[in-house]
């Protein structure tokens, strides 16, 4: 696996020193989401080529890949206005994207109300599945005129949010420029976490084909919620995904999440240890 890290879990530095930063750390890649970067905009505007070049070129001279251009908003948004401005958005980004040289443009699947708030009867509801892959298809379809993928992220508290659903968007859109962001512990809540291992099976085994590439982070389950950070500092065992990439995705872009300045080279090694049993 080619292992990264989320651009804004790291040492806040001038950009450029930023990427060497990360490069000096151990990493191969990053996840990017220009709203996080300090003194840059994703505002809809700006996402010009030339931005787009220069970002391209920053990452070249630091040689990092951008494993995935973020653009985290909600597609079930049910304000006409608001959302043609997110799906406005979307399509810029994934214009910057094609110039930028990402591999993708991420995005979660929200929630049916205007503060992208979790309500688990309306967002696991039908009519939700509904309203996003309405919403979500003008999106992959500009995608696929620009020749940039589009990968949704199923999350227990969004409206995909479970494997089944996941391939019912990928099975009805049935576009090659949408695919599959694998986050496990994304896939869990506390009514799951028990059967965790079986949870990461099925998408596994259901999203095999359209999967693009993976988050990892740790994860404890507490009364109400699971809490996440990172790899190595919870309760997951990485064995099933680790052999799933090494024998399916080769060379995959695999980022880690929630993790510190301070204890990211040890997430790293930790999941570098998973991958040297399989040698």
């Amino acid at each position: 696996m080619q292992i990264g890290i989320r651009f804004h879990d790291t040492v806040e530095l001038p950009f450029e020193e930023r990427l060497q930063e990360i490069k000096r750390q151990g990493f191969s890649c990053t996840h990017i989401a220009l709203s996080k970067v300090p003194g840059f905009t994703a505002d809809t505007t700006a996402l010009t080529p030339g931005y787009a070049m220069y970002m391209r070129d920053a990452f070249r001279r630091a040689d990092l890949d951008v494993a995935v251009l973020g653009c985290y908003l909600n597609l079930a948004n049910p304000n006409e206005a608001s959302l043609h401005a997110i799906q406005e958005k979307y399509k810029a980004h994934i214009r910057f994207a094609s110039l930028m040289g990402a591999g993708m443009v991420g995005t979660e699947t929200g929630a049916p109300n205007e503060t992208y708030s979790y309500d688990k009867e309306a967002c696991h509801s039908k009519e939700a599945l509904e309203t996003f892959i309405t919403n979500l298809r003008p999106v992959v379809d500009y995608a696929e005129k620009m020749g940039v993928i589009v990968a949704i992220e199923p999350v227990y508290r969004h409206i995909v949010w479970n494997p089944k659903r996941a391939r019912e968007v990928l099975d009805r859109i049935e576009s090659p420029n949408l695919q599959i962001i694998f986050d496990p512990v994304n896939l869990l809540w506390t009514d799951n976490y028990a059967q965790r291992y079986e949870v990461f099976e099925e998408a596994m085994d259901l999203l095999k084909d359209d999967i693009c590439m993976i988050h990892l982070k740790d994860c404890v389950c507490e009364k109400d919620r699971i809490v996440s950070m990172g790899c190595g500092l919870g309760e997951m065992d990485y064995t099933s995904i680790v052999e799933f990439a090494h024998k399916y995705k080769p060379y995959i872009h695999a980022t880690l999440e929630d993790t510190k300045p301070d204890n990211a080279v040890a997430a790293r090694e930790c999941i570098e240890g998973y991958e040297a049993k399989l040698k």
